[in-house]
């Protein structure tokens, strides 16, 4: 699916589904600007792009096979970008999934191209039909307004994220091994990857020597800078939330180790209570001729003694706090 957007400068207003023959005579305009957005398109109709524009074969075989992480490359008429969504699914096995977007930005185009569709590129195609709020700045604006969208839908999931730390602190003294461990698991795991995934996005628009990767219009930095924030927010969520994880990972390990310990204690004192009266019943019940053996009383005598026997030591473990 290809959807082109257009912004007239003359008459300021939008107009869609440009042909791919008119794009040269529009973008002889400098003030115009357009945007086109291929949605998981074959690979002889990118081609056909990439001769309109004149694209790099190496950017469109990146386009064509996810790139693990996010990058620029400088070309001489263009930047090409890779950023990447998330998608969360809790219920899923693979939670929290990436969603790969390619940017080629011109001095008044901007061509997008992802493989699956993505919830803010949806919003913005609605908003660019009707009107040219994102569109009457710059192309610079528009890949502002891109890049924050993708961005912003990191925080809700950053915010579940930290509600389920604050259940699994509370569920880990109840909860089996098993299922809490698995949880702690998949919380490490969808961090560290929110934290690979973001990373490079923040090394993008990070300044060299007080000068931006790309050309940036004086009243389009604020917007930017913002941006920075937003990502500098998701690194410092990032690296709590994985301290968080892993400090009640460990507390609750303890807490595992506190209870295995208290059940080898109890074990022990009842071996402990039991060694001498099975060696007193063991050496009164041998098949050898004993003292008082057929005496009743001697009977009575033994069991109390049986019996005063473990109450002591009983009260012995139990004073000493052994028990």
């Amino acid at each position: 699916m290809i959807k082109t957007y257009l912004y007239n400068e003359k008459t300021q207003s939008m107009q869609q589904d440009i042909a791919l023959g008119d794009i040269p005579f529009y973008l002889a305009h400098p003030q115009n600007l357009l945007w086109i957005d291929l949605y998981d398109i074959k690979a002889d109709e990118l081609y056909l792009i990439a001769k309109t524009f004149g694209f790099h074969p190496l950017a469109i075989e990146d386009c064509l096979h996810d790139s693990p992480r996010a990058k620029v490359d400088d070309y001489d008429a263009y930047k090409f970008f890779v950023f990447h969504a998330l998608r969360y699914n809790e219920e899923s096995d693979n939670e929290i999934t990436t969603l790969e977007l390619n940017v080629f930005l011109g001095s008044n185009y901007v061509v997008t191209i992802h493989k699956k569709k993505q919830r803010w590129l949806g919003q913005m195609d609605a908003i660019c039909s009707v009107s040219p709020k994102y569109m009457n700045r710059g192309a610079d604006f528009l890949l502002y307004t891109l890049i924050d969208g993708i961005t912003d839908e990191y925080f809700p999931i950053l915010d579940r994220i930290g509600v389920r730390i604050d259940e699994l602190e509370d569920e880990m003294y109840d909860e089996g091994v098993k299922e809490v461990t698995e949880e702690f698991l998949a919380l490490k795991r969808t961090i560290i990857l929110i934290r690979r995934v973001i990373l490079p996005q923040k090394r993008i628009f990070l300044t060299m020597n007080g000068r931006w990767k790309f050309a940036i219009q004086e009243h389009n930095i604020p917007f930017y800078v913002d941006l920075m924030d937003h990502m500098e927010r998701i690194v410092d969520s990032t690296e709590t939330y994985r301290d968080l994880v892993n400090s009640a990972l460990d507390t609750y390990y303890s807490i595992i180790s506190a209870k295995a310990n208290e059940k080898i204690n109890v074990l022990t004192m009842i071996s402990t209570i039991m060694l001498p009266l099975t060696f007193v019943t063991g050496f009164f019940g041998m098949n050898v001729p004993l003292p008082y053996q057929d005496s009743p009383v001697a009977t009575v005598v033994i069991f109390l003694s049986l019996v005063l026997l473990t109450y002591g030591m009983w009260r012995y473990f139990k004073k000493n706090e052994l028990l």
